[in-house]
């Protein structure tokens, strides 16, 4: 019999400070508390959240390959043809702010946008450029690739539970559920793009990738990639899967040789596989037919809109930060959908890349409003660099650095705005110049982050979570 005493003690948090670690929350699962029971418990310590902060989680749309920002996001139509392009900007929702006419639905959600046009770095690449944006931090090559290692900086997810972890309170992450997550497939040019994974604090962070089912593909993907299994192997039911889980356990508490870092991450990525079998609420975050089929079907008929509405079941969850990518394949030949679009930029934004991106994101931010949930939620669309101004001679674009925008919504957010402007034909940023170091800091500070909170790495070293300033857009 479960003792309200054995649930006192194994609740009893082990850091002084008052913080719920890990190891507490294993100990609650080995007494056989759900996850609505860990959630419960929890609920019942400290309540306040740091002052000013909003957001509860986020979830980040990246637009994989580099999209252009002189077609979506900050349009040139004063500018000579060469450099403004075909594409028209269109009236939004917010008073004076344009966007592209090949992004209609999200202009009408543009009230709860702050568009940043400002933004720079010096990485050239999609790799080193896409681990800047993903980590916060310079890559240690700017334009060349290297092996991911765990000397890396964690993706954004990672960094968020780590810090969320430090910090007590109801935001804490308990879930039977991994840290973070990354839908649907994981980014590759001639190899897997660095900045996706845990980095220096461990396997245990590493976000899990998965795909939702359903949904129309992106060209040229294999239809298995990405898809997790939560049901247990066949003949296996839910007793034999919990008694596999106590041998495993077991054996592992005599054959511990490693590390007691790498030990501590091995055994708690386990923990989690076995949670995200064994919990029913797990595999109900999962479940899209949870969902009305008119919503569903208003995220779009593709795996893009699928995966930004199980980023947001898996946000209702309690799992932090959820990042989306929103295009596929390696970028080094590969047939896939993305945003690198050197050749025939315009018609592959047009009548691929972008209304799968405008449904979903439109979708989204009308889906959480009408939950009441776009206020704590903080919603983010980042890519690696923007496109250079001047259209080559194969219709395309080709990757530029030196200026591109983003767009932040809900979470605190002022909706209706723009932050920064670039010069007359989006080559440098006019006015409030910013970097991904202070995106992350926006992001963050919402989620109540201090942005200069210390890390230590798997052999206690320490770490600034982040060296940007946040923009002034709350």
């Amino acid at each position: 019999m479960l003792r309200l005493s054995d649930i006192a003690r194994a609740f009893k948090p082990s850091h002084r400070g008052g913080t719920l670690l890990r190891r507490d929350f294993l100990k609650l699962g080995a007494l056989g508390l759900a996850l609505p029971q860990v959630l419960a418990l929890r609920a019942l310590g400290k309540s306040s959240s740091p002052a000013g902060a909003k957001a509860k989680s986020c979830i980040v749309l990246f637009a994989w390959g580099g999209i252009s920002h002189l077609d979506t996001w900050d349009l040139k139509p004063d500018a000579s043809s060469d450099i403004r392009g075909e594409f028209r900007p269109i009236d939004t929702s917010a008073h004076g702010v344009q966007m592209s006419e090949h992004l209609p639905l999200l202009a009408r959600q543009a009230h709860h946008l702050a568009i940043v046009r400002s933004v720079h770095h010096a990485a050239p690449s999609h790799r080193s450029a896409a681990y800047w944006n993903l980590t916060g931090h310079a890559p240690p090559l700017l334009d060349a690739n290297w092996d991911a290692s765990r000397n890396d900086w964690p993706c954004l997810g990672s960094l968020t539970a780590a810090a969320l972890e430090r910090r007590s309170g109801p935001r804490g992450q308990a879930s039977a559920l991994p840290c973070a997550f990354a839908l649907p497939y994981h980014m590759a040019d001639g190899g897997r793009a660095n900045g996706q994974d845990g980095g220096f604090l461990g396997l245990a962070y590493d976000p899990i990738l998965v795909r939702p089912i359903g949904g129309r593909l992106y060209a040229g993907i294999s239809p298995s990639s990405g898809t997790i299994h939560l049901e247990p192997p066949p003949g296996v039911d839910a007793q034999r899967l919990a008694e596999r889980r106590t041998l495993h356990a077991n054996l592992e508490s005599f054959g511990r040789l490693g590390p007691v870092a790498e030990t501590a991450a091995i055994e708690r990525a386990n923990e989690q596989a076995f949670n995200m079998l064994l919990d029913p609420s797990v595999r109900d975050a999962f479940d899209l037919d949870k969902e009305p089929a008119a919503l569903r079907a208003s995220y779009g008929d593709h795996v893009c809109g699928q995966s930004t509405l199980l980023a947001r079941r898996l946000s209702d969850a309690g799992v932090p930060l959820v990042t989306v990518y929103c295009a596929a394949g390696d970028l080094n030949g590969s047939a896939g959908s993305h945003f690198d679009t050197h050749g025939d930029n315009f018609n592959r934004l047009k009548r691929d890349m972008l209304p799968p991106l405008d449904q979903a994101s439109a979708a989204l931010l009308q889906d959480l409003q009408q939950r009441g949930r776009l206020e704590e939620t903080l919603v983010v669309w980042l890519t690696e660099f923007g496109r250079t101004p001047k259209i080559n001679g194969s219709a395309g674009r080709d990757h530029f650095p030196s200026c591109y925008s983003v767009a932040f919504a809900g979470g605190g957010v002022r909706g209706g705005q723009v932050y920064g402007r670039s010069n007359s034909i989006g080559s440098e940023p006019a006015e409030k110049a910013c970097g991904p170091a202070d995106l992350h800091a926006t992001i963050f500070h919402a989620l109540g982050i201090d942005p200069h909170l210390t890390l230590h790495d798997l052999t206690g070293r320490p770490h600034t979570l982040c060296d940007g300033r946040p923009l002034a857009i709350t």
